[in-house]
């Protein structure tokens, strides 16, 4: 790991937790910012702040070749939706869309990570720093599943491990073993509050990793908004994969938790 690091950042505080966990280790952070997605407030956290269209892959590969780095991480989402948005396409990133099999969002981030890779840009594993924050096995909360919810998380395990392994989404809402919802393209949090809405509260949520997750650019992850749509879906469980889930401001996400009187259990993916 080289003194310099690239980031690309998406949406959501990921960015902002990996800019401290990163400046922490000493590190020097050029940042791609991405139109529309990232939190301004990144700018006062990194060492280089540049803001780049979606479209615009030869800029953001310039951008790195021109500050020497050799080793980037990709933090935060991007709206999947956008990703058919992309108006303002440069020829690098119009040829790269022209040739993939399709147009899922790990294919199109899988594409983006090759042609780094054709400039000697490595993409790395963007949990890199926030070890802290990935829990093992175990209840983290006051609350424990009680007999019925933890017949629905292994119910709902089954059913989310299924639906991501065909790259559709990795949460699911159960009760009574029974699917209320499955996550597509409109994100965890909405397929919560439609579960929520379905099963009337006292919903189970499930979110796993994909089979073969490329932590490069698609970590799962939690945190305090997840909890405050948890509780205004009336969900009472919330299961998700241990050593793979990051739960940013872990303490502050587990304390809401507990208030809300809600259960976070992180149980193996086998």
């Amino acid at each position: 790991m080289t003194d310099k690091i690239g980031l690309i950042a998406g949406n959501g505080d990921y960015p902002l937790h990996f800019a401290q966990a990163a400046k922490a280790q000493g590190k020097t952070i050029i940042t791609v910012a991405l139109d529309g997605e990232t939190n301004p407030e990144l700018k006062t956290m990194v060492d280089s702040f540049t803001w780049v269209g979606l479209g615009q892959l030869n800029k953001l590969i310039d951008i790195f070749k021109k500050e020497q780095v050799i080793q980037v991480v990709m933090a935060g989402q991007v709206k999947h939706f956008r990703l058919f948005d992309l108006l303002k396409l440069d020829l690098r990133a119009a040829a790269l869309l022209k040739r993939l099999p399709n147009k899922k969002a790990d294919t199109i981030l899988g594409g983006v990570a090759e042609e780094l890779g054709k400039e000697g840009i490595t993409l790395v594993d963007s949990r890199i720093f926030l070890e802290k924050f990935i829990p093992p096995a175990g209840v983290l909360t006051k609350i424990k599943p009680d007999k019925e919810q933890e017949k629905d998380i292994e119910f709902g395990l089954k059913i989310a491990k299924g639906i991501a392994a065909l790259d559709v989404g990795q949460t699911i809402v159960v009760r009574d073993r029974a699917v209320l919802a499955v996550e597509a393209m409109e994100g965890t949090d909405q397929t919560i509050l439609r579960g929520g809405k379905i099963g009337k509260g006292d919903v189970v949520v499930v979110k796993v990793s994909k089979p073969h997750q490329d932590f490069r650019f698609d970590v799962p992850i939690i945190g305090e908004n997840t909890i405050t749509v948890l509780h205004e879906a009336g969900a009472r469980v919330l299961a998700f994969c241990a050593g793979e889930t990051l739960i940013l401001n872990i303490d502050a996400v587990i304390k809401l938790a507990d208030t809300y009187k809600l259960c976070l259990i992180a149980i193996e993916n086998k």
